[in-house]
């Protein structure tokens, strides 16, 4: 399941008996996806004999590989195969001149936090929610010791194996797990991002506290998160859905957030960047072909849902363990 030879001593206080009877766990869970999971193994090993030897992660577009290093016939290939991992949410990347601009322009939010960004240099770091890479892409960049990405959907997690079968990366890492199993690796990171995650668990406080164990004193957290206008610390628990998204529980502000964040135990906690979502961040693309940001909102007043509730924020926080 695991890239690095020495991924184990890289955790020296991970519950390594626990974390490889979880790994079977999810196995075992996984045969009753027998289909789905021969069909995403198929499309990753049907490609996994492309080596990149141009690899570009400092830019706006994950380029892995040049278009010049395959064959017409092994690109078509290619794109079949990667067209088969579709959605692609988190982007963009360019796999040996096939350009996929996904759902999501992840560049923005990366920029966003680069002005922030603790050193990455040689530290072991936990990417939670990390799809299909593209942020731990991104970090590679700045050359860390390791990456770790927790991510328990097995299309993203084949997703970012294929990816990286293609790149060679050995120092990052995926892990069919979710924010609840960080549990495993007591004072193991040195930076946490956890992006995308908090409205989507019932309990944000325990998660964070839970979160805050896995890291080691003095580490950094960097939390983005939806979010609503406003000065008071308050969250919006939705009847249902939040623009159309189910599993949606706490939608804070970023005061209500910081505060979350400061009574779970972080440290000179702030508030770094908010700003209101767009089509221009999230829409459907030739590769995310379903509904996206615009049939989210209501198509008279854009500042509402489409279930009437103040339209979403994105919100970065940063504290220290």
């Amino acid at each position: 399941m695991n890239f690095h030879s020495d991924y184990y001593s890289l955790l020296p206080h991970a519950d390594q008996a626990e974390l490889r009877r979880r790994q079977a766990h999810t196995i075992k869970r996984l045969t009753s996806l027998k289909k789905g999971i021969r069909r995403l193994r198929e499309l990753a090993e049907s490609i996994s004999h492309l080596s990149a030897r141009h690899l570009d992660f400092s830019g706006d577009v994950v380029t892995i590989g040049a278009a010049h290093e395959i064959s017409s016939a092994e690109q078509a290939q290619l794109s079949t195969a990667l067209r088969g991992f579709m959605p692609w949410r988190k982007g963009p990347f360019s796999i040996f001149g096939v350009d996929i601009d996904a759902e999501w322009r992840s560049n923005r939010k990366w920029d966003r936090l680069l002005p922030v960004l603790p050193d990455l240099t040689g530290k072991v770091i936990a990417d939670v929610g990390s799809n299909n890479g593209y942020y731990m892409f991104r970090m590679a960049h700045h050359k860390p010791r390791l990456v770790v990405g927790f991510e328990p959907y097995i299309h993203h997690h084949f997703a970012f194996r294929a990816l990286n079968a293609m790149a060679g990366c050995r120092h990052l890492e995926p892990e069919l797990l979710g924010v609840e199993d960080l549990g495993l690796f007591p004072d193991t990171f040195d930076i946490i991002f956890l992006m995308g995650i908090l409205y989507h668990r019932i309990s944000p406080l325990e998660c964070l506290k839970e979160v805050k164990k896995a890291l080691r004193p003095g580490g950094s957290l960097i939390v983005e998160s939806q979010a609503i206008a406003g000065d008071e610390p308050v969250a919006l628990f939705p009847e249902d859905r939040y623009a159309k998204v189910p599993g949606t529980y706490f939608v804070p502000t970023g005061a209500c957030l910081r505060n979350w964040m400061v009574r779970a135990g972080f440290q000179d906690v702030e508030i770094v960047c908010s700003h209101a979502m767009s089509s221009e961040e999230q829409r459907r693309t030739a590769w995310m072909d379903f509904e996206s940001y615009a049939d989210f909102i209501d198509p008279v007043n854009r500042q509402r849902t489409i279930e009437g509730y103040p339209a979403p924020l994105r919100v970065f926080l940063k504290g220290m363990a």
